[in-house]
């Protein structure tokens, strides 16, 4: 079962793969990372890191920087739709928190973190399929300042797309010959990075948890 799936898996790879060759593989970078900023079905980190591989290995008909465009435009778009989504709930949520004195309560310690914290948050979540979606649309449910969350996202989708082009394109020159390989080397380097920064965050967070406990509800 797991040799069929494995193989499955590498067929993909191998499709995508050959198809990253062409130029309109940017607009399928663009395309998912826009889509996969509201809607976390399939990582857009796949797609960018197969066009980087391909920018690599000498395949592709685009340089690395078409592919970093691509990939930072096309999430800056996505994240800034889910949070216009998120605004547009924004009465509706506000409505619940007057009428229920404890979801209010979270509704503000939510935009309270998001005040203190957000810019940092925009950029790690960016790295957190799913967790970019939920803390965009939170921006919006929470009204935060439209400047200040279109800056931060900007930078976010920048640092984002560069990692993923950038550490496909270095991981993937020893094996040029094997653009199977190459793809799952570059994609096993940016997963255990992605599950780093998710432990690390992890800790840091049980750490400030422990603090707050000892210091005592003053």
């Amino acid at each position: 079962m797991l040799g069929a799936v494995f193989s499955w898996i590498t067929d993909i790879t191998d499709t995508l793969g050959d198809w990253a060759s062409n130029w309109w593989f940017l607009a399928v970078v663009f395309v998912i990372a826009f889509f996969d900023s509201i809607v976390p079905i399939v990582p857009s980190e796949t797609t960018v890191i197969i066009a980087g591989v391909a920018v690599s290995v000498g395949e592709a008909e685009y340089p690395l920087w078409m592919v970093i465009v691509c990939g930072a435009v096309g999430a800056f778009l996505g994240d800034n739709t889910a949070y216009q989504i998120g605004r547009g709930f924004a009465p509706r949520f506000e409505r619940r928190a007057q009428r229920k004195e404890s979801f209010g309560r979270r509704l503000e310690w939510a935009a309270d973190q998001i005040r203190e914290r957000g810019g940092l948050l925009l950029i790690t979540a960016r790295f957190i399929p799913g967790g970019r979606t939920l803390l965009t649309l939170s921006s919006g449910i929470t009204r935060q300042p439209r400047l200040w969350f279109v800056t931060w996202v900007a930078i976010a989708c920048t640092i984002w797309a560069t990692y993923a082009a950038g550490l496909a394109y270095v991981v993937g020159q020893p094996f040029k010959d094997n653009h199977t390989l190459a793809f799952w080397v570059a994609f096993g380097t940016a997963l255990t990075i992605n599950v780093m920064i998710e432990v690390v965050r992890h800790v840091r967070a049980r750490r400030r948890v422990r603090e707050l406990e000892a210091v005592g509800p003053t």
